[in-house]
């Protein structure tokens, strides 16, 4: 048996390996673009399945399609959802910048699995066409962005804001459990007024919960789907209410509210919601990484660094110096901050006029769907891990917290009320020139007497209610 076998399509033959679903064209793709070995994300190949399922339902239900062809290609495109031919979608993300590869890949392997099912069910009605049939009402330029739109919606919804969800509430319980924990606030990285740790936590905890709240526009916005808009917005060979029809299933089986795009020009034309979409994963990157930095800093030592925090023990830290423990957690959460904001920047470019928006169609697509799905997918899983391995089990050292408070040159900023700013300061000095603590210094001037020294130098009033 050959290894191949030839096929035709509209600019001649073309060898297909033997066994395989793809055709043609995705042969042609494949050999045009050995550029990275990264196939479509699946996220993005399951909201292709799910489009084109959708598509032959609408197709079928208007007459279009008989019906023992819709329900084929709706059980194929099913399949295509549900990962069962992910290795059949071999085309390079690094293609023709519409994705008509990616959607011919989809197409082809779809037409070919549902004339597989109509045989094996005793039913040959002859070919199942990827164009004619499979793509019937569509251009890849409507169905390349919808199922970006699709994909990242329904990661962000199911994955990413649950993760987010789950650490913010992880922080909060540390809040809670480290209140009663005095520590030296820091500002400039230099001693500054005593706060308690719980507070500090508190705006970690904040932060993440600002970044999950502005998600939640950014999935409104990918629900706005350019589909029926084909070529160039105009919804040529798009029967009337097929996008409708698509909108209506696809929110069946995502339980998100999909929608016709407003205006299928700008939503074909730019990448402005994907953009939108990363601005927000990058800023939900950023609070994650300067979290984990804050972390992995208060937590440094842990006997010559500032010890306030203890980290869960993960792993050996060192190749060479045995019992050393790293932050590795937070390490992790960096540079996944870091990559996030490398995909920001990608998306940014391919949005970018003369770059991947030129006129009616942005050509930067399946780069586009690729970095936005990768940053989704990145987020998700370091903030599971992050809170898992490390919040959980982070505490505090109370003892190294209170030692840095007395010790801090800046309790005496709870002084200057009394004593005014001059005097104050050369307490301060004076503490620095004889390695004394503000209150020893005090105390051996005289300045105030112990008992208004005790309150005024008492941490916890300082930190507020």
């Amino acid at each position: 048996m050959a290894d191949t076998h030839t096929e035709t399509d509209s600019m001649g033959p073309v060898d297909v390996p033997a066994g395989v679903l793809y055709g043609p064209q995705t042969a042609r793709a494949a050999a045009n673009f050995p550029i990275s070995g990264w196939p479509m994300p699946r996220s993005f190949i399951r909201a292709l399945g799910w489009i084109k399922q959708a598509a032959a339902s609408a197709n079928k239900k208007g007459g279009r399609l008989p019906a023992c062809v819709g329900d084929a290609i709706m059980a194929a495109a099913g399949e295509v959802a549900d990962g069962d031919h992910d290795d059949q979608f071999i085309v390079d993300v690094f293609q023709t910048g519409s994705g008509t590869s990616t959607n011919m890949n989809a197409n082809e392997v779809i037409a070919n699995r549902a004339m597989q099912l109509l045989i094996s069910g005793g039913r040959d009605v002859g070919q199942i066409h990827p164009n004619d049939h499979v793509n019937m009402g569509q251009s890849s330029n409507d169905v390349i962005p919808s199922a970006i739109n699709v994909s990242a919606a329904v990661t962000i919804r199911n994955d990413l804001v649950p993760a987010l969800t789950k650490l913010r509430d992880a922080l909060s319980a540390k809040a809670d459990e480290f209140d009663d924990v005095l520590k030296i606030g820091r500002t400039h990285l230099m001693d500054a007024v005593p706060m308690r740790l719980g507070q500090e936590f508190s705006g970690y905890a904040a932060q993440i919960d600002g970044a999950a709240a502005s998600l939640g526009p950014i999935v409104e916005r990918l629900c706005e789907l350019p589909i029926g808009g084909t070529a160039v917005g105009t919804g040529l060979n798009a029967p009337r209410k097929f996008a409708a029809e698509i909108c209506r299933r696809l929110s069946s089986v995502t339980s998100l509210r999909f929608v016709e795009a407003s205006n299928r020009f700008a939503a074909q034309g730019s990448g402005d919601v994907a953009v939108m979409a990363s601005g927000a994963l990058k800023g939900t990157a950023l609070a994650m990484g300067k979290i984990a930095s804050d972390i992995r800093l208060l937590a440094s030592g842990p006997r010559c660094g500032l010890g306030e925090l203890v980290l869960p023990a993960l792993q050996p830290g060192s190749s060479i110096m045995p019992g050393k423990v790293n932050p590795v957690m937070c390490e992790s959460v960096v540079q996944v901050a870091c990559q996030v904001i490398g995909c920001d920047a990608a998306i940014t470019a391919g949005a970018t006029g003369g770059v991947g928006g030129i006129l009616e169609l942005n050509v930067a697509m399946p780069m586009i769907a690729c970095n936005l799905l990768a940053a989704i997918r990145l987020l998700t899983n370091v903030a599971e891990a992050f809170t898992d391995k490390c919040i959980v089990g982070l505490q505090a050292n109370a003892d190294r917290c209170e030692q840095l408070v007395e010790q801090s040159l800046a309790m005496v900023t709870a002084l200057a009320p009394k004593l005014g700013y001059d005097k104050a300061a050369e307490i301060a000095k004076q503490a620095v020139e004889t390695g004394q603590t503000i209150r020893q210094v005090c105390l051996v001037q005289g300045v105030l007497d112990e008992s208004e020294l005790a309150d005024l130098l008492d941490a916890r009033k300082q930190t507020g209610p």
